[in-house]
């Protein structure tokens, strides 16, 4: 039997992926817009990939 860790979700809800990096959803969707951030329709549902978050705040921290 193998036994479950917790993991990351790799993807999350936009409200959820707002809070997770610490800014509103008007600013998450303009990053949508602009493609720095990667969504995935299931279904009516809009997600936001983790890996995305990830690789923004990455991408941000690097032109500092």
């Amino acid at each position: 039997m193998s036994s479950h860790q917790p993991s990351e979700p790799i993807c999350v809800r936009i409200n959820d992926a707002a809070r997770m990096i610490g800014i509103g959803r008007t600013k998450l969707y303009e990053l949508i817009s602009k493609g720095e951030v990667e969504t995935v329709k299931i279904g009516k549902a809009t997600r936001v990939t983790t890996a995305s978050l990830h690789e923004l705040i990455i991408r941000n921290g690097q032109s500092n």
